[in-house]
């Protein structure tokens, strides 16, 4: 049996990994920062929390994570804890860089101070891509960060991306686009609209306050998204992954989609409020996964409409309960 050791396990992409690889037969471990509560409502909803074991520590702790990793003893190591909402990174850049970028550094150290025959998987990001240089974003299309927190991801790829040349360790850099799930934190566009249209339906709300509707995003399901993490892992040598559909539409796309679902029309709802556009604005991302399909044989499964009702449906039923 393999042990895998996974930061950020209570987030989405931590509950969608740890059910996967606890169906592939994986030992799961998650780290678990010591707080008041510890809230574990995903891998409740997915059915796995008394599944996975929780050891307690910090990413930004380098003792404590070396400590959880020696006691412990994985094979591969998912790095998915990170302060990850670009609006917040304004708000709090300094956090974002502590634990967004060193947090990485202090991951790659303790495999390295521990074992560093670790394979590890890096969650790297599309917002790196900022300011696009190309129309579609692959491996070879140039970064240009346009917040806190992609300066901050950047930092954590050019780090994994070190330590994998400079010490031959196992590390991986996934690029991923926009993955959305009913696990999405109410901070993320996709999910405030599903909820929106939920709370609409539900007489509880009356409208719904974006910024940037014409914003242009490559948007693929979670649950999707995560075997190409654990397949970058089973590879013969270590390489960085865009992890994409291939295919863009602005946020006003995805609000008609959603609220279509329910038989409303969203013109009649949605409002633009200028206190929502971001200082710098990232107006189109296009993931080109071409890379991953040829050399990991993935391929997304889920279309955008499909995520989209998935969302709305888990909403409709969550305030039909609250």
């Amino acid at each position: 049996m393999k042990t895998a050791f996974l930061t950020g396990v209570t987030g989405q992409d931590g509950a969608y990994l740890a059910k996967f690889l606890l169906e592939k037969g994986y030992r799961v471990v998650g780290l678990v920062p010591r707080r008041s509560t510890v809230d574990r409502w995903r891998l409740e909803y997915l059915g796995i929390a008394d599944e996975v074991e929780y050891k307690d520590g910090d990413i930004l702790d380098l003792a404590s994570l070396t400590r959880a990793l020696k006691t412990t003893k994985p094979d591969e190591v998912y790095h998915l804890a990170a302060q990850s909402f670009v609006g917040s990174s304004w708000e709090q850049p300094i956090l974002t860089a502590q634990s967004t970028g060193m947090g990485v550094l202090h991951v790659l150290e303790a495999i390295r101070e521990t074992n560093p025959a670790i394979k590890m998987y890096q969650a790297s990001s599309s917002e790196l891509y900022g300011l696009i240089q190309e129309p579609q974003q692959s491996e070879q299309t140039p970064f240009y960060p346009r917040s806190p927190y992609a300066v901050s991801k950047l930092f954590g790829y050019w780090m994994t991306k070190n330590y994998r040349e400079s010490f031959q360790m196992y590390s991986c850099n996934g690029i991923l686009f926009n993955h959305e799930s009913p696990l999405r934190g109410l901070e993320f566009v996709t999910r405030k609209v599903t909820h929106a249209v939920a709370r609409i339906v539900a007489n509880k709300q009356k409208e719904l306050r974006l910024g940037n509707i014409q914003a242009k995003r490559d948007w693929g399901f979670a649950g999707d998204f995560v075997e190409a993490m654990w397949l970058m892992l089973q590879q013969e040598k270590p390489d960085d992954y865009v992890i994409a559909t291939g295919k863009t539409s602005t946020v006003e796309d995805m609000c008609k989609i959603a609220f279509d679902y329910v038989g409303l029309n969203y013109q009649d709802y949605l409002v633009i409020d200028p206190d929502l556009y971001r200082p710098a604005e990232v107006d189109v991302l296009l993931g080109n996964p071409e890379k991953a399909k040829r050399k990991l044989g993935w391929a997304p499964k889920t279309k955008l409409a499909e995520l989209i009702h998935m969302m709305v449906e888990a909403d409709l039923q969550r305030v039909a309960k609250a």
